[in-house]
């Protein structure tokens, strides 16, 4: 099916309010994903006052009143939709036509004008990619990459201040897009309508222009702005890069801004803490400003044995294996004018993790090629999934095949599945480190049947944490998976136990499965998960898990506010907190299965399997924020089949027992 773009996503941030009542008026069912991609069934429509208030009670962290969104207390009712085709005459359709266009960066003189002005602020990664390809290419692909770009990280970020009368403002996003804050971009736009630097998420100025020793401040960093020409700085000094400018003609390379030739940094500061665990506590700690604690990564490996015995967190993700400390590669950190520096410590900058690309890869990983080729939107309309560009679908297609303007050419289309096929084997190469990292974080260590006979059955596993750096899993945790799926069958294939399966939606049949919820699929009550829990206060007394950890308000203006009291103490405001399931370093989990003797009906040969797996996120999440869409105009099913698709199984062991 060919992909469309919806010209809300595109159109100019003054229009997203628009698009956010109009979210809120027409819900999106929720599509099913199922594991094998083979079934999905749609929801039926979900009320929107009960998606954002489906409780009694009000909690600390907002205020108390009237709930915003009772079906008699909407600002629009359907006849009042603001977006509709009778509020907008010919003149003012044009012009909005005429608006988005101008918006493409790029696609005017003036919008070319301001990206060289902001090239000249805040270098792209394009641009270094010139001399530094090897850590261009690890960079293109990582997480680091892709945090800005990500439009379930997007949503996520407007859906919470869109809840929360936009008092969170740019928390989350100052970490995944420093660049854009620092240029005072709207943290509400599509991406499609950022400059290209601010795109690329945690780029290379994001930490190659940082002076100062910030500590732990969620992302609030300010850059040193300057152009290509101007110092950047690096843990090592500046001795290499003065060896080649004393040697210029042999490098081809100049340093003065108004001579032609090839351009490089006329300094590099000597920044020590680029190499410490420190510098990357900036982020990877997140402190909410009404101390709720919900990222510790770093604080959990400040108390860490790897941190006792001076193991830093680039020894173990900078290195040559992922997720442990494995040494580190040499040779030339930059190649300039086709001649190689000197060999030095080479680091890793892929930085592998748990997240993975859900968009179109034209867009993703970064690509140089691509960019020059084609626009953000234009990839969008570029039909991968269909063939273009390869012979099976070229000699066969009709000629009244109605391909967009930009695609029309069929030298176009070859041309850029060439990157596209490139692109593939990159996204690949990720996929692999992502594994690698994964498996080197959990261990299945053992499966053991305790006790069986016609009474039914009692199974142990053992998962393990071998790291001694930090939890696992760490950082998000409470939207991270990790779980345990166990199947036991008869003699003839039977399945006659089973726990970890997911429901038609892609979800674990948790507390937060919709098909739980309708009554639809029973409750797993046997579950093995490893996905920590928000758990919020009612203002009546008593406690409620939620997807996201804000607390549902009646208020007409609900807002979050800074903690009354101290949190020095408690390490959490009294209104939220985070129930941690995650294994400490070098700790072992143990869960047991009982399987009823109903389910042992006859004797014979009964096999146990146990699955330890790992995904993004829950596709319960996707529901939670979908009122305010998505990027790049991506369904809330399209993304949900393809977070599913990326679920992996780590290890994997069966034990076989007779039963007499």
């Amino acid at each position: 099916m060919r992909v469309t773009i919806e010209k809300s996503v595109t159109r100019s941030a003054k229009y997203l309010g628009l698009v956010f009542a109009a979210w809120l008026l027409g819900a999106t069912n929720l599509a099913g994903a199922a594991e094998d991609g083979d079934r999905a069934t749609t929801r039926p429509e979900i009320n929107i006052s009960q998606v954002v208030a489906q409780a009694d009670d009000g909690g600390d962290l907002l205020d108390d009143g009237d709930d915003l969104l009772d079906d008699d207390d909407l600002l629009f009712d359907d006849d009042d939709d603001l977006l509709g085709d009778e509020d907008i005459d010919e003149d003012e359709e044009a012009e909005a036509e005429a608006e988005e266009e101008e918006t493409e960066v790029g696609g005017t003189a003036a919008a070319a004008h301001e990206d060289l002005f902001a090239e000249s602020r805040y270098p792209s990664a394009n641009t270094c990619k010139v001399c530094h390809p090897k850590h261009y290419r690890e960079w293109s692909v990582s997480q680091h990459a892709y945090a800005q770009l990500s439009p379930i990280f997007l949503t996520m970020q407007n859906a919470i201040n869109f809840q929360v009368s936009s008092t969170n403002g740019d928390f989350c996003i100052r970490c995944h897009n420093p660049v854009g804050m620092n240029m005072g971009e709207s943290t509400f736009i599509s991406n499609l309508e950022r400059h290209p630097t601010s795109r690329e998420g945690i780029t290379c100025v994001v930490c190659h222009r940082v002076d100062l020793a910030y500590g732990k401040v969620s992302g609030r960093v300010g850059l040193v702005e300057g152009s290509l020409l101007d110092p950047v700085f690096g843990p090592a000094g500046n001795e290499e890069l003065m060896r080649v400018l004393d040697n210029r003609q042999d490098y081809k390379v100049v340093t003065d801004p108004e001579e032609e030739g090839r351009k490089i940094h006329t300094d590099v500061v000597k920044f020590p803490q680029l190499s410490t665990s420190g510098f990357c506590g900036l982020c990877h700690d997140v402190n909410l400003f009404n101390g709720f604690r919900l990222e510790e990564a770093f604080s959990e490996y400040k108390n860490s044995a790897a941190a006792a015995e001076g193991i830093s967190c680039q020894d173990c993700h900078m290195g040559k294996v992922q997720g442990v400390a494995s040494g580190y590669e040499r040779g030339p950190a930059a190649v300039v004018g086709d001649v190689p520096t000197l060999p030095r410590k080479l680091t890793n900058h892929f930085f592998a993790g748990p997240d993975y690309s859900v968009i179109h890869p034209g867009l993703f990983p970064h690509n140089a090629d691509a960019a020059l080729m084609a626009t953000l939107g234009e990839w969008l309309l570029y039909d991968y999934e269909a063939g273009w560009g390869t012979d099976a679908f070229e000699d066969d297609v009709a000629e009244d095949y109605p391909f967009p303007e930009r695609w029309d050419s069929i030298d176009d289309r070859y041309d850029a599945r060439a990157i596209l096929n490139n692109q593939f084997e990159l996204l690949a190469w990720a996929r692999e480190k992502r594994f690698e990292v994964l498996r080197n974080g959990y261990v299945l260590d053992s499966v053991r049947i305790l006790g069986t006979g016609r009474g039914g059955m009692e199974i142990q596993v053992a998962i393990t944490n071998p790291m001694n750096g930090h939890n696992v899993p760490t950082g998000f945790i409470a939207e991270r998976l990790v779980w345990l799926d166990t199947t036991v069958t008869d003699g003839n294939g039977n399945v006659v136990f089973r726990s970890g399966d997911l429901d038609p939606n892609g979800d674990l049949r948790d507390a937060h499965s919709l098909y739980v919820h309708n009554g639809e699929l029973p409750l797993d009550d046997q579950l093995f998960s490893l996905q920590s829990k928000f758990i919020t206060r009612l203002a009546r007394g008593g406690e409620r898990e939620e997807v996201l950890p804000i607390n549902h308000s009646l208020d007409p203006l609900p807002f979050i506010r800074p903690s009354t009291r101290s949190t020095v103490l408690t390490g959490q405001p009294a209104g939220a907190r985070i129930h941690r399931l995650s294994i400490p370093p070098l700790s072992t989990r143990l869960h047991t299965y009982e399987v009823s003797g109903g389910a042992i009906r006859s004797p014979g040969t009964y096999t146990v399997t146990v699955k330890l797996k790992v995904g993004m996120i829950p596709i319960n999440l996707l529901d939670a924020i979908k009122a305010v869409g998505f990027d790049y105009g991506l369904s809330l099913r399209t993304i949900a089949e393809r977070v599913v698709a990326g679920h992996e199984v780590l290890w994997e062991k069966s034990q076989s027992i007779d039963i007499h």
